[in-house]
């Protein structure tokens, strides 16, 4: 790519592109050998000591890389980490080990099950029989697998030759069911001796090899080694009922979907992992849905020409750089650092033989694929750190006219008709979807070359989805009002979408107020204004006649000025009535009001008010927003837990500088947990949480003593954003530092009872509720806390919102540290009532509300302050 053009992007490329010529992958020379077993006279002489460096490990190597040749790729196919993981050890998973090696937490869970948790089942409310997106994988009695490690003499590096020298023993003495990586061996029965020497003979030389096959261990089905040699069975099995991975997940390319309307393409697959649950090892399975462009990278470079052919290289660098392509004539997917404008197909790169050859001539050669466009620039993707620590350090060069962009863009989403028509194929009701995963076990067990090798391991996949006994806790009371409490309908789980005559629990007046708007949006306004004077004394609140300020155009300076100049120190509210959506203009109102002159502010966009029918219930919206932004309640349930804060903590990528993220502070701070103080605090890359997360939870509980003439005796954490990647650095970093912050605030003698949730929304787990033969969603209040739970781990799932479309999706709660004497029903019911308080919805909605406004704070520092909000708005709501 050009200086220039790079210099236009803004910084936005994540370094030039290499010129010297990239390199075909390093894949080992092939050689014809014929493997033959002869009957050695005498055995070969022992081995020397030096055997070799060992294979390099880590996860991406153990997946062993690229296993098709691609142009730009540089360096061997990496080996498998066999040594490393037949070694490994499998600890308990104890804070205290913090030396630890992460690698283990693949292979078996973080165990932070608190001792006094005996049984951490619930048993309030009423039993409800659900149906779980699971399989049980059933095995033999008595059944076990041993684990075996091969050793040759003279060493041999090629995996395929090991493999070839040890196959020519499967009849006579291995069988055919067998699973080997080039050093460890898994075999469904055990050998007759302890350890087993057999010799081989290398044709092309006449060596004789011995191979010496030894016992290591026998593990039973709840192992980690079996999980691990069970989830790559199951991706062998996928692979013959023609599914292609992308990704993590897999995929039938057969059966696509195409929406020529949109130019998108839908391809079905499943999303699957076999893991060792509560009592049994589980395959979860969930349908899963790629979505693909039609049309390809270089059709839109063409497109984007035709549109705007002098700011091309700009809009094609913003357009792609940064995204997700999947080339379809290998299935990868990639990731776009660049674009080299001084290279195309007819340059030549290097193959592993050390001759030269073009990307057309490659491409037609390797995959019968012909290009068309000689001109067309190429697609960088730079090596990532793992691929660097295995060796290789130069890009790949993809071709725009193979590539296909995956995913939806921002502006794509914002497209309601599009978003419409994709539902249509994603959005899969209950009944859909425990038919369609039924079927795909099916098609998975009668499938004969499958059948006949899980036969082999003993093996066998339930045919039924896992039935659970669930439980669905009381319905809340909703109070509105002083002393109203409202019963309402759980099946919905929506007790008031049109809050028009509901008294707020706390309403507030507004008597000074400025409403800013064009000349031309003017009447929207004064309409706005006097809808939301009629709309307030039947909810309480009381609307004084605001400052009207009419603006000459919609530039963001103009906002700004008139802002200055009207704004004073008295101002409860400033609203600004905007005639489109612009990012700019919202960024620059909402820094000035949130950092420079601290004041609550609304933006509205004049299209949300232009309807007349739709006015009154916009306006109901927009007056309980504002009641909230100047520290209302507007409505609550009952919390039986005295002297009690909760705290949610969510982190955003800031948008504005790489590598740093915004963390989001939320505190309750009175006993119906409807007042919130709230603080961000911004960490970089391997930045420890504590310095910010102590300044927030000083402000935090002096705020409370100020409320309430005491500290909290109970502090419950609930942390969102954590996968089961992260929870080791979680449990192990982030809860001590939680806890030396919540002490070191209070002072020497605060000792408080401190729980630590993580809520997890992004799981594969469903559950369909049973209705006869058919199956629906579970009703709101649903909790499973057994079965597809974990051993090692206090959690359950809670089914907290109602969907009138699709499946519901539940949220996963996973207790890593508690030590506030709470039985496992009281977290489960806190977990829900925290669920009706987020004012933005008249319902339920799938996090507590703590976390949810955690992560809108976290979004609008990440996405439009970038900078601290002042401290003076901490006690409201602000950010909504």
């Amino acid at each position: 790519m050009s200086g220039r053009a790079r210099g236009r992007a803004r910084g936005r490329a994540r370094g030039g592109t290499d010129q010297q010529q990239a390199r075909r992958p390093g894949e080992e020379a092939q050689r014809t050998e014929v493997y033959s077993r002869e009957a050695a006279a005498a055995p070969p002489p022992p081995a020397g000591a030096g055997a070799g460096p060992p294979p390099a490990s880590g996860r991406a190597s153990y997946r062993g890389g690229a296993k098709e040749p691609r142009p730009g790729m540089a360096g061997e196919v990496p080996r498998p980490p066999v040594e490393e993981i037949a070694s490994m050890s499998i600890g308990t998973g104890d804070a205290s080990e913090v030396g630890r090696k992460r690698s283990d937490f693949r292979y078996t869970d973080l165990n932070t099950r608190p001792a006094h948790i005996a049984d951490k089942r619930g048993t309030s409310g009423r039993p409800m029989p659900v149906l779980a997106n699971f399989f049980r994988l059933e095995t033999a009695p008595d059944w076990m697998l041993y684990q075996y490690h091969v050793d040759f003499n003279p060493t041999i590096d090629s995996r395929r030759l090991k493999n070839g020298l040890l196959m020519s023993h499967i009849e006579s003495l291995l069988g055919n069911t067998r699973a080997f990586d080039g050093m460890i061996l898994y075999l469904p029965r055990k050998l007759p001796q302890q350890t087993t020497e057999v010799y081989s003979t290398r044709n092309y030389d006449s060596v004789q090899i011995r191979i010496t096959i030894t016992l290591t261990n026998e593990l039973p089905p709840t192992s980690p080694q079996f999980i691990q040699v069970a989830n790559i069975l199951f991706r062998k099995y996928l692979s013959m009922i023609n599914m292609k991975q992308i990704g993590r997940h897999y995929f039938n390319p057969t059966l696509s979907i195409d929406i020529p309307r949109h130019k998108l393409q839908v391809m079905p697959g499943f999303t699957t992992s076999i893991l060792q649950y509560e009592t049994s090892v589980l395959l979860g399975a969930d349908i899963a849905h790629k979505i693909l462009r039609s049309d390809t990278v270089l059709d839109i470079m063409y497109a984007i020409y035709e549109q705007d052919n002098r700011n091309f290289y700009d809009k094609v660098f913003k357009k792609f750089v940064g995204s997700i392509v999947l080339t379809r004539y290998n299935n990868k997917t990639y990731r776009v650092d660049d674009i080299d404008w001084d290279k195309n197909p007819l340059d030549t790169f290097k193959m592993s033989d050390g001759s030269q050859i073009t990307y057309k001539e490659y491409y037609k050669k390797s995959y019968e694929i012909t290009v068309t466009d000689d001109k067309q620039p190429l697609l960088v993707s730079k090596p990532k750190k793992s691929d660097i620590r295995r060796g290789q350090t130069e890009p790949i060069y993809l071709l725009p006219e193979l590539c296909t962009l995956t995913g939806l863009s921002e502006e794509v989403r914002a497209d309601f008709n599009v978003m419409k028509d994709v539902a249509t194929h994603t959005r899969i009701g209950p009944e859909g979807r425990s038919k369609q995963l039924t079927a795909f076990i099916n098609q998975l067990n009668a499938e004969p070359k499958i059948a006949e090798d899980m036969r082999g391991w003993r093996l066998r996949f339930q045919p039924q989805l896992l039935p659970i006994q669930a439980r669905v806790v009381p319905q809340e009371k909703i109070r509105q009002g002083r002393d109203a409490e409202v019963h309402y309908k759980q099946e919905d789980a929506d007790w008031s979408r049109d809050m028009r005559g509901k008294h707020l629990l706390v309403p507030v007046s507004l008597e000074n107020w400025v409403v800013l708007s064009t000349q031309r949006d003017s009447p929207l306004a004064q309409d706005l204004v006097q809808t939301l004077g009629r709309v307030g004394p039947p909810m309480g609140m009381n609307f004084s006649k605001p400052l009207m300020c009419q603006l000459q155009n919609d530039r963001n300076e103009t906002y700004l000025q008139y802002l200055r100049q009207n704004i004073t120190e008295h101002t409860q509210m400033v609203i600004c009535l905007c005639p489109n959506i612009k990012k700019d203009r919202y960024d620059a109102i909402k820094k000035f009001c949130c950092v420079e002159h601290p004041v609550p502010s609304q933006v509205v966009v004049a299209r949300t008010v232009s309807k007349k029918q739709m006015l009154m219930s916009v306006a109901t919206k927009i007056a309980i927003q504002l009641n909230c932004k100047l520290g209302g309640e507007v409505w609550a349930v009952e919390i039986p837990l005295k002297d009690l804060m909760v705290v949610g903590i969510d982190c955003y990528h800031d948008s504005a500088k790489k590598g740093r993220s915004v963390g989001g502070v939320i505190a309750s701070l009175n006993p119906l947990l409807t007042r919130y103080y709230s603080r961000c605090t911004f960490q970089h890359n391997m930045q420890e949480l504590m310095d910010g997360l102590k300044i927030c939870m000083n402000g935090a509980l002096k705020k409370f003593h100020e409320v309430n003439n005491t500290l909290p005796e109970k502090i419950i954490v609930y942390r969102d954003g954590v996968g089961d990647g992260q929870l080791p650095a979680v449990y192990e970093h982030e809860v001590p530092q939680m806890i030396q912050a919540i002490k070191k605030s209070g002072g020497a003698e605060y000792e408080p009872k401190i729980a630590v949730v993580i809520v997890k929304k992004r799981i594969n787990a469903r559950f369909f509720a049973r209705n006869g033969p058919n199956t629906g969603n579970p009703m709101p209040g649903t909790v499973i806390d057994s079965e597809v739970t974990k051993p090692e781990w206090y959690d359950f799932f809670l089914i907290s919102q109602s969907v009138r479309q699709g499946t519901v999706s539940p949220t996963h709660y996973n207790i890593i540290w508690d030590k506030t004497g709470l039985k496992p029903d009281h977290m489960q019911r806190l977990a829900y009532k925290l669920t009706h308080l987020y004012y933005n919805w008249p319902g339920t909605i799938r996090v507590p509300a703590p976390c949810q406004y955690a992560h809108k704070l976290a979004f609008l520092v990440g996405q439009s302050l970038h900078k601290d909000p002042s401290p003076s708005l901490s006690d409201k709501l602000f950010f909504l």
